[in-house]
């Protein structure tokens, strides 16, 4: 049973180490592009170039969210052996 536990603080751990990575990569994306329109709107470009890093690390950014928010259970052994058992 300790062994049990021990594993599932393990999981929980790494867990909230991405949701953490997460939120401080939503912050870094926030104040970059944000640098990045200030700079695109001062110069007086007509073409809005930062689309194309938004896009990028967007995809990215959404990307990690989706594995540190609703891939946790998509693997799960326990989850497997449940549904198994429901059907027996």
């Amino acid at each position: 049973m300790q062994n049990f536990e021990t594993q599932q603080d393990e999981q929980l751990w790494q867990l909230a180490k991405k949701r953490a990575a997460f939120k401080k990569s939503v912050i870094s994306y926030v104040l970059v592009n944000t640098f990045l329109v200030s700079i695109w709107y001062f110069t007086y470009s007509d073409y809005f170039w930062p689309k194309w890093c938004m896009l990028g690390w967007g995809i990215g950014l959404f990307l990690q969210y989706i594995n540190a928010y609703h891939c946790n259970t998509f693997f799960s052994a326990e989850d497997e052996y449940q549904k198994l058992k429901q059907n027996q």
